[in-house]
């Protein structure tokens, strides 16, 4: 799979940009605040439906315009396939796979996958649990469509269940036969979600351990591990909580409280870890990240490196550029603010580079 072109209309920052890719690098070169990462975020919501650093889809409307656009045609298993996300002020969200809209937008997430590498993801390390929680669900969405699926219905369910212990608090007032039924759905989906959690951690570690030790000079044991409510009686778990539950109206019981401790020789990362080992850490869990869902989905995923080669050392930069090297990757999308260094790592590298010049939302094809 690989992403052929990408058309935007005004999008962040950029009123109007067509760009024609290589099917193996492309290396987005320009200041910082110039526009590269908005291009990555592009693609991004090509196959998320959903911007990687904007909460509400409006704030990636170009200042003082009502909509914005994002087209890409892909090529997906010897087919051309197009997909167009788009908003208008006032208006549902559009998101088309070959001129057909999906019902939902969710229903689309999966199909053409993406890891990004980002400056902020040590967030999902340093981070709190839901930090860690966001990362590995949309690992899991992108594999499996009915994980997606009953996460949304469980925090729907989560979200009805907090506003009847509002109504509670307000009213002065309590009926256990009320509060029953969405206690139930949120055992019943979140039983599911939590096997399903469960299963995937056991593939996924291995793969984490794997690449932690190619990319880290160190000898330290690294773990992954998963902590749920769901993992003993639920339902008295509920029961005990009930009473904390109306006083915070809040439902501080389920599958949106889980955590993923990173540990380190049994500490936790976040605490005991060097920034270099932090940083060999976060790249394994990514890389690991690209390597489920080639496996699962039977396809290389997109892989968008954003600004990494400042927050890499050398050593880490060359572990990555062998893996580049041996073609391990597919495609593979770049923004740098150092042209000469983005040039002095792929030189030698016998895969085809595409290089972009990025400034102030306009693009300039180097080669």
């Amino acid at each position: 799979m690989h992403l052929e072109s990408l058309r935007l209309s005004n999008f962040k920052n950029y009123p109007s940009a067509q760009l024609e890719f290589s099917s193996e690098i492309n290396c987005f070169l320009g200041k910082n605040g110039s526009g590269k990462t908005n291009l990555l975020d592009a693609i991004f919501y090509l196959s998320f439906t959903k911007s990687a650093s904007q909460s509400q889809d409006q704030q990636c409307i170009l200042h003082d315009e009502s909509f914005f656009s994002v087209r890409g045609n892909f090529e997906l298993e010897e087919k051309s396939r197009t997909v167009i996300c788009g908003l208008q002020l006032g208006k549902k969200k559009l998101v088309k796979l070959d001129d057909k809209p999906y019902k939902r937008a969710s229903e689309h997430v999966g199909k053409f996958p993406v890891v990004l590498i980002a400056p902020n993801d040590t967030d999902v390390i340093r981070g709190t649990s839901e930090d860690r929680r966001k990362f590995f669900d949309a690992i899991i969405s992108q594999a499996d469509s009915r994980y997606l699926q009953v996460l949304i219905q469980y925090n729907h369910a989560l979200k009805q269940r907090n506003s009847l212990l509002k109504q509670f608090a307000e009213r002065d007032f309590f009926d256990a036969d009320q509060l029953q039924p969405f206690t139930e759905k949120l055992i019943e989906l979140g039983s599911e979600i939590f096997k399903t959690r469960q299963k995937f951690l056991k593939a996924f570690q291995k793969l984490v351990n794997g690449h932690y030790a190619n990319l880290s000079e160190e000898s330290e044991v690294v773990d992954l591990q998963y902590e749920s409510h769901f993992s003993d009686d639920i339902r008295a778990k509920f029961d005990e909580s009930l009473k904390k539950d109306l006083i915070l109206k809040r439902t501080n019981i389920g599958i949106h409280k889980d955590d993923f401790p990173f540990l380190m020789d049994h500490k936790p990362i976040r605490k005991f870890g060097s920034q270099g080992q932090q940083k060999s850490y976060l790249i394994a869990l990514k890389l690991a990240n690209f390597d489920y869902l080639h496996k699962k989905k039977g396809i290389k995923p997109l892989l968008l490196l954003d600004d990494i080669f400042d927050k890499l050392d050398d050593f880490r930069i060359t572990k990555l550029v062998e893996m580049v090297a041996s073609e391990t990757f597919g495609q593979i999308f770049v923004t740098d603010a150092r042209p000469e260094r983005t040039l002095g790592i792929f030189e030698e590298i016998n895969q085809d580079v595409k290089l972009f010049s990025i400034d102030q939302g306009q693009v300039q094809v180097l080669s």
